[in-house]
């Protein structure tokens, strides 16, 4: 069968590669592909930036974010011609406490594995094996739109996680701001707005179809920099990792407010900052500064049921070029007017 591979740390070794049909040792429950995201860690593992191939071979298969059929359920309680995603992390095998009682995506030491980045194969193959337990069933109504659900799952954790933050006192958010119009950002904006919270989102591009998105949720579009929003929300989700929008939204967020950072490796210029002025800010307005990243089983769950709820129309505008595995180089390239890009394998 074919899959994209790359080898780890090589810039430019990513191919469409032949390779051996899954080995049932990832799993009982067999899937043919449906469809795999690409996002900024497939381009930074294919650029050479990061990535660790499994033990005792030099070649990843790419891909985290998928969509599958099942083709044989195994004793898994899943049905031929289920509609499934296989959750990503794997708990590090000492195990350290949090990966002891499930909650993976807050791993202590570091040891833990995923799929498609770190030490397993992932998802860019026309067929893959899960473990039952790693295997989740997506509401058939979604059809391809289910490739959507691994990304859904950061932006459930980060809220999961923001709310429970901010009830460290009492605490009751009416604004949210999200920084960063890609695929998190607007899928935040979508729980933000189904938390029943008034959110605005700033990014930088006033053309294309995020802006309409923005609106299309009933939320607030702003073009400005964060200085500029004109009031200081509650709550700020930063899905950008740009340094300068980070400082900026230290700078706006009200009083008592929580912001969660999500968005990593894009740095830049940072203006320099009076770091004794910013924690003192911090600490006469109780502000709250935290980062989130990957998800647990929980999140996985809740981020099916938002999905669920989400219109379907809106949610089809995310997906703005479907490749095919030969086009995987395409799909590797960043277009500014992009949102999800995902390799189509086969119809859902």
């Amino acid at each position: 069968m074919q899959a994209i591979t790359v080898e780890p740390l090589k810039p430019g070794s990513a191919r469409l590669d032949d390779i051996p049909e899954p080995d049932v040792h990832y799993g009982s429950v067999l899937v043919e592909a449906v469809a795999v995201g690409v996002c900024g860690t497939d381009i930074e593992i294919a650029e050479g930036k990061y990535g660790w191939a499994p033990p005792g071979k030099t070649r990843l298969v790419l891909g985290h974010e998928s969509l599958g059929r099942v083709l044989d359920p195994g004793p898994s309680g899943l049905h031929k011609g289920d509609l499934v995603v296989g959750i990503v992390r794997r708990p590090d095998p000492v195990p350290c406490p949090n990966c002891a009682v499930g909650e993976w995506d807050m791993c202590r030491n570091g040891q833990y594995t995923e799929r498609g980045i770190k030490q397993i194969d992932g998802y860019m193959s026309e067929r893959w094996r899960i473990e039952p337990e790693y295997a989740i069933k997506v509401d058939p109504t979604l059809g391809v739109l289910g490739v959507l659900l691994e990304p859904t799952t950061v932006v459930t954790k980060a809220w999961e996680h923001t709310l429970a933050v901010g009830k460290r006192a009492f605490w009751e958010p009416k604004t949210a701001l999200v920084t960063g119009a890609g695929p998190i950002g607007l899928l935040a904006a979508l729980v933000g707005r189904q938390m029943g919270l008034e959110v605005h989102v700033l990014a930088r591009t006033t053309t294309g179809p995020k802006p309409d998105l923005v609106r299309a949720l009933g939320a607030t579009y702003h073009s400005c920099s964060v200085s500029e929003v004109g009031f200081e929300p509650d709550v700020i989700l930063e899905c950008t990792g740009v340094g300068s929008v980070i400082s900026e939204s230290i700078g706006v967020l009200g009083a008592s407010g929580v912001l969660c950072l999500t968005g990593v490796g894009h740095g830049g210029s940072v203006p320099k900052i009076a770091t004794a002025d910013v924690a003192s800010g911090g600490v006469l307005k109780n502000i709250v500064v935290f980062g989130s990243v990957n998800a647990n089983k929980r999140h996985w769950y809740k981020a099916g049921e938002a999905l669920a709820r989400a219109d379907r129309q809106w949610l089809a505008q995310l997906i703005t070029r479907r490749e095919s595995p030969k086009s995987f180089a395409t799909a590797l390239q960043r277009n500014p007017e992009d949102i999800k890009v995902i390799l189509q394998f086969s119809e859902a």
